[in-house]
């Protein structure tokens, strides 16, 4: 049985609307952390799994309530999976301005000869019952596409108008929010959730 209360580890407006979207058809009400008190967590891990279990635990242990967060980014397959977790900070790692804009500069740059050009999106959601629950829910989504030098659109941000879905034949920053919201890596990744606490 799904909770009816769960507290969102962020206080992004964009991932409140999305998620409640989806979870409240399941009947769960999404409640931002920051409305209850509670401060960003550090994430300073290298996957994606720890970093959301960190934020999930912490507030969670700050609110008692159950809690779900996510980590994500972009992955590229002849970086090595790069900027990864890195993705949003990716230009600022070398000291670069930290933005859109330079994050995506800087990857078609390190892109400059490369062939393959393949790449995806992750979402890892985990959702903890309590702050020390021994068995995370971890709902995983994954879109794939590939990166192109020029930008195209003007919906989505981060890497969305250089993610290039050959299915589509668009960009992510293509495509109608709602389209966007059928295929993207954190839908999947809700969809995968909320199958997954439908089946408790």
């Amino acid at each position: 049985m799904p909770p009816s209360k769960v507290v969102l580890a962020s206080n992004n407006p964009g991932k409140l609307r999305e998620f409640s979207a989806i979870l409240g058809s399941a009947g769960i009400q999404m409640i931002p952390q920051g409305e209850l008190g509670v401060e960003e967590a550090e994430e300073p891990f290298a996957t994606f799994v720890e970093n959301a279990l960190a934020k999930a635990r912490h507030a969670s242990r700050q609110t008692g309530l159950p809690a779900l967060a996510d980590d994500s980014g972009l992955c590229v397959d002849v970086l090595g999976g790069a900027p990864g977790v890195y993705s949003a900070r990716y230009a600022a790692l070398d000291g670069g301005e930290k933005s859109d804009l330079a994050n995506n500069r800087k990857l078609v740059q390190a892109l400059a000869g490369q062939q393959d050009r393949s790449a995806s999106y992750i979402a890892v959601l985990v959702y903890v019952r309590s702050a020390e629950d021994p068995r995370p829910i971890v709902a995983e989504g994954v879109w794939k596409g590939e990166i192109i030098d020029t930008p195209a659109g003007d919906h989505g941000f981060g890497y969305d108008p250089h993610f290039y879905l050959p299915d589509l034949g668009k960009t992510a920053s293509q495509l109608e929010p709602e389209v966007k919201n059928q295929y993207s890596h954190r839908a999947r990744a809700l969809r995968a959730l909320l199958g997954a606490l439908s089946g408790q």
